[in-house]
């Protein structure tokens, strides 16, 4: 039952990209001028990114199981 649920919850997600991305109008350019804007772009970013100080990373939660109560046998019930 998980498999078929993750995997419908997949295709959702991957039309639902696909619609989004067809509505915000992207659009494919061979513009040489146009390529080396969005290059710019992408290299200032990164650059931003890496001069920030990164967040210390956060720990991972454990669940911790409560302790297993183990009952001995009472040697006066044999």
């Amino acid at each position: 039952m998980k498999k078929v649920s993750v995997a419908i919850l997949v295709s959702l997600t991957a039309i639902t990209g696909a619609a989004y991305a067809q509505d915000n109008g992207i659009t494919m350019s061979t513009d040489p001028a146009k390529a080396a804007d969005v290059e710019q772009r992408a290299q200032d970013l990164q650059n931003r990114q890496q001069a920030m100080p990164s967040a210390p990373a956060m720990p991972e939660k454990h669940h911790k199981m409560a302790p297993h109560h183990h009952k001995k046998a009472d040697a006066s019930s044999s």
